[in-house]
């Protein structure tokens, strides 16, 4: 997949984060942390979408900082969204998918990491 055709994806459905908090923020049980559970779930996939790519072939550069990129805004939103929630897992306040979102984060960063230490390497 091109940087360019991931990018254009990623900035199209930015917009819809906010629609997938609305109905759980109608909620008045507290329940209103599994939208930013879940855009972060989305953000950190998109990561290792863009990094098993970009660490398979070496030429990939784009690729590998967009999986870092995504891999970092996902552990960010999801370390925030695990912070704000106040329950345990299982109750509906997204704790579970922040959770899910921390460690997919934590291998798209991983691999897109390796991938741009591999794709920066000079052979002699």
């Amino acid at each position: 997949m091109p940087i360019r055709r991931l990018l254009t994806i990623a900035s199209a459905a930015a917009p819809m984060l906010p629609a997938l908090a609305a109905p759980a923020a109608a909620q008045e049980d507290g329940g209103g942390g599994r939208g930013v559970s879940a855009a972060a779930v989305l953000l950190a996939l998109a990561g290792l979408v863009a990094g098993v790519p970009a660490l398979r072939s070496a030429g990939r550069r784009g690729l590998a900082l967009a999986a870092v990129a995504f891999g970092l805004i996902g552990g960010i939103v999801g370390s925030v969204a695990l912070a704000g929630s106040d329950a345990d897992v299982g109750t509906g306040n997204g704790t579970g998918g922040a959770i899910v979102a921390v460690v997919l984060a934590l291998a798209a960063t991983a691999i897109g990491a390796m991938a741009l230490a591999r794709s920066l390497r000079r052979t002699p």
